[in-house]
């Protein structure tokens, strides 16, 4: 994937696989944020629901165009179903992103609307709102930490499983790959896969599970009950219309979101060139900075640039998406070096990480507390 005809394309380094710094920045966060523009850190509730409007009354137009499918050949319908599936499943992963700027308080000046449309829309899309809204924000809180980040914790060597060596092949990483990204984001929520460790099994759908506080346990379950609010609707639709109806115009395309949540976040943090850190070293601002801007095409806008502006993200998520791309315009000057942009085609970028990125070790040239990513098994 390419541009897209997307306008002030990040410039690529020479070698998008040279290594970021991991000294302590020159700069502050209060340096960053001085080189914004003040208006890119304001919400406005129109603004942000024209956006919602959009992406449902796009998903509602595409459902709409399939009742005129049997209009057609018999062997042309296939490949509708198939244009289908691809469109809508990625208009619905905007509308996730949408639920995902509620979760960090993006969407508007108000929490309690923030939470409301959150709540509606990941509940739509089978997703436990609070429950994600706080792991995820642990993970802002701890991006790049081996001990406390909360997805996609890289492991070092001797905690590999003792079936990694088999699966470090062609056909291996094809695989883990395939089931990532048709099991990844369900084994997350309810089993904590690629997670970090806790002392005991968690998962998102335990109101008692280790990784919620006491105050935020009823929220967790008022998430369960969206969730589950929204299965029996389902299972209405089923009942009444079918279930392989329901498949087809529901199931496969909420498929296809939940694989793009994995590759947009396994690619936003998984790359040889950003480090991880340990205790000894981690901070929060090189942690934030150990993120990579990707490039979608033409999909970085469908997704709402969540794939492009994923630095500045980390630095400020409480800024809509709409003001991201000036924001990243803006600092780059101010993180030179710190900053990483790599437009390798995603096919070929997921296939280089899943190759070259399998644990990590700590930097040979360093002090200690500074982790790479290796292959050699």
């Amino acid at each position: 994937m390419g541009a897209g005809g997307r306008m002030n394309v990040p410039v690529q380094k020479p070698d998008p696989l040279e290594r970021v710094p991991t000294d302590r920045p020159p700069f502050t966060v209060a340096q960053i944020k001085k080189a914004i523009p003040p208006h890119c850190f304001k919400r406005s509730i129109p603004r942000s629901f024209s956006y919602v409007a959009m992406d449902l009354t796009i998903s509602a137009i595409l459902y709409y165009a399939t009742q005129f499918f049997h209009l057609f050949p018999p062997f042309v319908s296939p490949f509708l179903w198939v244009l289908y599936w691809a469109c809508q499943g990625c208009v619905l992963t905007g509308v996730w992103v949408l639920a995902h700027e509620c979760g960090h308080h993006a969407f508007s000046d108000y929490s309690a609307l923030d939470d409301t449309v959150g709540l509606i829309l990941h509940s739509f899309l089978l997703v436990p709102y609070f429950s994600w809204k706080y792991s995820h924000r642990r993970h802002h809180s701890n991006t790049g930490s081996l001990e406390r980040d909360e997805v996609f914790v890289p492991k070092p060597k001797a905690a590999l499983a003792w079936y990694s060596k088999y699966l470090n092949n062609p056909l291996g990483r094809v695989l883990t790959l395939a089931v990532s990204l048709l099991l990844g984001w369900p084994l997350y929520l309810a089993f904590n896969v690629s997670g970090r460790t806790y002392e005991r099994f968690a998962c998102h759908y335990d109101p008692y599970g280790p990784i919620f506080s006491n105050r935020e346990r009823v929220q967790i379950v008022i998430s369960d009950v969206g969730v589950l609010g929204a299965g029996y609707f389902l299972y209405l639709l089923a009942k009444a219309y079918g279930f392989w109806w329901l498949a087809s115009v529901y199931g496969v395309p909420l498929l296809i979101v939940n694989g793009f949540l994995v590759l947009i976040t396994y690619l936003q943090h998984t790359h040889p060139a950003l480090p991880h850190y340990d205790g000894s070293e981690w901070d929060w601002l090189r942690g934030a900075l150990a993120t990579v801007d990707r490039d979608y095409g033409f999909l970085n806008t469908v997704f709402h640039h969540i794939t492009d502006t994923h630095v500045t993200h980390h630095l400020f998520s409480t800024m809509p998406h709409y003001h991201a791309m000036e924001a990243t315009k803006a600092i780059r000057p101010i993180l030179g070096e710190y900053y990483h942009f790599d437009g390798t085609p995603i096919v070929k970028a997921m296939y280089r990480e899943a190759k070259q990125c399998v644990y990590v070790e700590a930097d040979e040239k360093s002090k200690g507390g500074v982790f790479w990513y290796k292959n050699k098994l």
